[in-house]
C-alpha cells in the first residue's frame, strides 16, 4: 500500500523525513498483525527497504491523550469534575497537556538517536518547532473564534501568543536541542555508561527546573492595574473599556491567582492584551457563585477576577519543557533496554520516583497547579504519564491485546491531523456554518441535541455526543490509515 503524506505549512524541500511532533516514530517492535509495518509518517521508504518496528503502544498512548482532551474540552463544561482544577489541585483533564509534552519527549529521543550532521539536524528540527508555533497562533491567536462564535477575523492588538501547540513547539525544540547537542557519544553497556551519556541533560532540566523556583519565589510582583470591561460576563471578550483595576500585590513568592510571579512575567513581556481573558480560575469559590463552574460573580469578589492570565504563559512553558525530559529518558530507556522486562522495571522505578517526589514537594508546600506549571505538578504528572505507558506497553506491545484499544491506535497514528480538526474545533467550526433558517440548526448542534432529547439529560446528552466525536475522529484516523495518508509537519 502506497502512503501519502500531507505536509502542514509545507515540508521545506529539505529532503527530510521524519515523523511529524505529535505521532513520532516507534521503532522498536512490529505489528504482528501485518508482514509489513505501517509506513512511519513522512517517510518516503524505498521498497526494498526493511521497515524499521515499532511499538503500538506509543500510537494507542497518543490516541488515547487526544481523546481525552476531546472529552475534556468538550464535556467539561456539562462535567466541571472532570474539567481542569480551578488552580490548585489535579482532575482528569490537568493530566492531558503534560501527557503531550511526555511522548513529545519521547518522540525526540526516537528521531534524535542518531544524528551524524548536528548542526542540519538542529536547522530542520528548528523549522518544526516555528512551523508548530504558527500554527497554533493561527487556531489559538484568535482568528478562528471557536464552535459556538461564528466570527473570523484578528485584531493583532489583542492576538493571544501563546497556547497549547506554542507549548508544545517550545518543548520539543528545547527537547531536540538538547538531544542533539548534549548527548555524548558513549555506548551504552551498563547503568554507569547510560548516566554518563545523558547526564548533562538531566543537568539541563535541573537547572530549568531551578531557573523556574528561583524567579517564582525570588521575583518582587508589585501592584499592578488591569483594564476593566463593559460586561463582566464570564465569556466576554468585549473590548469597550471603562477604566482600570488596581491589585495590590507588594510581595514575593506568592503562588495565589494574582500576585505570582507567572503572571507578573507575562504582563511584563507579553503585555495584557495578549493575555487569555477567560482564565481558570474564574472557576474558583472567590470568582463563581457555581464553582468548581464558571458562573456569575458572588458579592464581593476580588477584582482579580475579571483580570487575564494566560495558562500557556512563558515561566510556565519553560518549565512544562521539562515534561519533555522526562519523556526522552522513557524514550532512551526504550533504546537502550532490549527485553521487555527490563523496560518495565526502569520505567516503574522513574514513575515511582517523580511520583513519590511530587507528594513530597506538596508537602513542603509546593502545591499542584496546572495554571502556574509547578514542579510537584510537573513531577506528578511525569510519573503518571509513566505508568500508564508502562501499562499500555504491557499490554500492547507484551501481551498483544490491540483490537480493545485500536480506535486509539488508529488515532494516534494520525494525531496532529485530528488535534487540529477537533480539539481545536476547526471541523465543528466549519460545519456550524452551514445552517437551516437559525445558525442553532446546524449538524453539530442539531446531533447534541437530539441525544439530549434521547437521554432526557443535558449533560449526559452531551456527554454521549462526546463519545460519539471520539468515536469518529477514531473511524476518520483508520480511514486516512487505510488509505496511507498521514498528516506531517
Amino acid at each position: 500500500m502506497d502512503a501519502t503524506v500531507v505536509a502542514v505549512a509545507g515540508d521545506g524541500g529539505d529532503g527530510d523525513h521524519r515523523r511529524p511532533l505529535l505521532a513520532p516514530t516507534n521503532e522498536i517492535h512490529p505489528y504482528p498483525e501485518s508482514p509489513l509495518p505501517p509506513l512511519p509518517l513522512g517517510t518516503d521508504a524505498k521498497p526494498e527497504q526493511q521497515k524499521p518496528p515499532r511499538v503500538a503502544s506509543l500510537d494507542v498512548f497518543r490516541g488515547l491523550t487526544v481523546a481525552m482532551m476531546i472529552l475534556v474540552d468538550d464535556a467539561g463544561g456539562a462535567w466541571p469534575g472532570i474539567n481542569h482544577a480551578p488552580w490548585f489541585g489535579v482532575t482528569v483533564a490537568d493530566f492531558v497537556m503534560p501527557a503531550f509534552l511526555f511522548i513529545i519527549g519521547i518522540s525526540a529521543a526516537l528521531v534524535f538517536k542518531k544524528t551524524p550532521n548536528k548542526a542540519a539536524t538542529s536547522k530542520k528540527a528548528a523549522y518544526r518547532a516555528i512551523k508548530l508555533f504558527i500554527l497554533g497562533i493561527i487556531l489559538q491567536g484568535g482568528y478562528i473564534h471557536g464552535r459556538h462564535n461564528l466570527t473570523y477575523g484578528v485584531d493583532l492588538d489583542h492576538i493571544r501568543w501563546l497556547g497549547v501547540l506554542q507549548r508544545i513547539a517550545i518543548g520539543y525544540f528545547l527537547a531536540a536541542m538538547s538531544e542533539i547537542w548534549l548527548v555524548n557519544n558513549i555506548l551504552v553497556d551498563s547503568p554507569v555508561s547510560y548516566v554518563k551519556k545523558y547526564f548533562m541533560e538531566w543537568i539541563m532540566a535541573i537547572m530549568i527546573s531551578a531557573l523556574y523556583i528561583g524567579l517564582v519565589f525570588g521575583l518582587y510582583v508589585s501592584n499592578w492595574d488591569f483594564k476593566v470591561q463593559t460586561s463582566n460576563s464570564t465569556f466576554s471578550n468585549t473590548s469597550n473599556e471603562v477604566g482600570f483595576k488596581t491589585i495590590h500585590c507588594g510581595v514575593r513568592g506568592s503562588l495565589g491567582p494574582p500576585c505570582n510571579a507567572v503572571g507578573f512575567v507575562d504582563r511584563l513581556l507579553l503585555g495584557e492584551n495578549h493575555l487569555y481573558k477567560n482564565p481558570i480560575y474564574k472557576r474558583t469559590k472567590e470568582c463563581s457563585v457555581k464553582s468548581p463552574d464558571y458562573g456569575p460573580l458572588p458579592p464581593n469578589a476580588p477584582d482579580w477576577c475579571l483580570a487575564p492570565f494566560d495558562p500557556e504563559g512563558l515561566l510556565s512553558t519553560l518549565m512544562a519543557a521539562v515534561s519533555c525530559f522526562v519523556g526522552l529518558h522513557f524514550g532512551h530507556v526504550l533504546i537502550h533496554c532490549k527485553s521487555h522486562s527490563q523496560r518495565m522495571m526502569s520505567w516503574l522505578l522513574a514513575s515511582t520516583v517523580l511520583t513519590v517526589s511530587a507528594f513530597l514537594l506538596q508537602l513542603l508546600g509546593m502545591p499542584f497547579s496546572k495554571p502556574l506549571y509547578t514542579v510537584s505538578y510537573m513531577l506528578l504528572t511525569g510519573g503518571v504519564s509513566g505508568f500508564l505507558l508502562l501499562l499500555l506497553y504491557y499490554v500492547v506491545d507484551v501481551m498483544h491485546i490491540k483490537k480493545p484499544l485500536i480506535l486509539f491506535q488508529w488515532m494516534g497514528m494520525n494525531a496532529l491531523i485530528v488535534y487540529v480538526l477537533a480539539a481545536c474545533e476547526l471541523f465543528p467550526t466549519l460545519i456550524q456554518g452551514f445552517y437551516w433558517r437559525s445558525p442553532e440548526n446546524n449538524l453539530v448542534d442539531a446531533t447534541e441535541s437530539l441525544l439530549q432529547f434521547i437521554l432526557h439529560s443535558k449533560r449526559w446528552g452531551t456527554l454521549a455526543f462526546v463519545f460519539v466525536e471520539i468515536i469518529f475522529w477514531c473511524l476518520a484516523a483508520c480511514f486516512l490509515h487505510m488509505k496511507g495518508i498521514y498528516l506531517k509537519l
